[in-house]
């Protein structure tokens, strides 16, 4: 069953703040395997001139993509997200993810297609922090593979 094209544009509501702390990014940094120093050591942090531990890069994607959940979750655009696999992901950050943050996540559908029997939906969240500041834009792809026939 093809997505539902009227979907494009639409947002769905800010998340509940997620409270960035150290432990989290400590353990993403383990994680991943990223040894920088800004991640784990406040006094590394405030040496490159930030006010405590930041988090790596890609630590948004935790809380993107469970925002991305209310999209996936929604009967009316019709997605079997059991067919789904994660096609790609970027970041265009305004500023570093910091220890502290109150994050909320709004996602808009910015493009759903067709090919290959495959539907592919793109989402954006846009990250904020409780002043409203602007943190990071993340784009999730989705994939729903097309059904096997037979």
């Amino acid at each position: 069953m093809a997505l539902d094209q009227s979907f494009v544009g639409r947002s769905y509501p800010p998340t509940e703040p997620y409270e960035v702390g150290r432990e989290k990014i400590r353990e993403f940094a383990e994680a991943v395997g990223d040894t920088n120093p800004v991640y784990t050591d406040p006094e590394a942090a405030k040496a490159f001139g930030h006010a405590d531990v930041i988090a790596p890069p890609t630590f948004v994607f935790a809380i993107t993509f469970k925002a991305a959940g209310d999209v996936v979750a929604d009967p009316g655009l019709g997605l079997d997200y059991s067919r789904v696999v994660h096609g790609d992901q970027k970041f265009a950050y305004v500023r570093p993810v910091r220890a502290g943050d109150r994050l909320t996540v709004t996602s808009t559908i910015e493009a759903i297609k067709s090919l290959a029997g495959n539907e592919i939906i793109d989402i954006r969240g846009e990250v904020h922090d409780e002043s409203g500041e602007h943190v990071v834009t993340a784009w999730t792809k989705l994939v729903a593979r097309a059904a096997e026939e037979g």
